[in-house]
């Protein structure tokens, strides 16, 4: 009889669980960062306790120094493990009662296991966002002309051809990575 291996939220218990923290800075621009939580406890964590958890991590570590000036003020729940995720790259935009509006409620009584995806991020850019759902022409750019294998040496060529240039990327202090097909700025 063949053995079966345990599924991604079944290998850590809750009081043990990994998650990943979606943080958003900017729906227009597509611009987010994950914050892996490693060791949480979901049966002891509130969503408040889990807010302070995430804003002391960013707050902590200078990598995230473009973070710092984004009011963090709303979690809602992305996706758990094998669960279907949605179409749209930056939030779920349906499933409002996925927003976790109630502080001192525990995560493990709200569903988080092992591998939960959550995004936090500031609810009056997401307000304006869901009545809005237009993304920059840098994003778009980025996501839908630029559609083929890159090799390193050929990055800034890539960039340039998508009316990218090194003044604006030195202007607006991004960073940016290749990943086939697609390049991804980053802050």
């Amino acid at each position: 009889m063949a053995q079966v291996k345990a599924l991604a939220n079944e290998v850590l218990p809750i009081s043990d669980a990994t998650i990943t923290v979606r943080i958003i800075k900017s729906f227009e621009f597509r611009t987010e960062r994950s914050l892996i939580l490693h060791h949480l406890n979901l049966e002891k964590t509130s969503v408040d306790q889990l807010k302070n958890i995430v804003r002391q991590s960013i707050h902590s570590q200078s990598s995230w120094k473009p973070y710092h000036n984004v009011e963090l003020n709303t979690l809602k729940l992305y996706s758990k493990a094998h669960g279907a995720k949605t179409t749209n790259l930056i939030i779920n935009l349906d499933h409002d009662d996925w927003i976790l509006d109630e502080g001192d409620i525990i995560l493990a009584d709200l569903g988080f296991e092992n591998e939960t995806e959550v995004s936090f991020f500031n609810r009056d850019s997401y307000e304006k966002f869901k009545r809005d759902p237009k993304v920059s022409k840098l994003s778009l750019n980025l996501r839908t002309e630029v559609q083929k294998q890159v090799s390193p040496l050929d990055e800034l060529g890539l960039l340039r051809q998508c009316g990218i240039t090194l003044k604006c990327i030195m202007k607006h202090n991004l960073r940016y990575q290749i990943e086939s097909p697609i390049i991804r700025i980053t802050d």
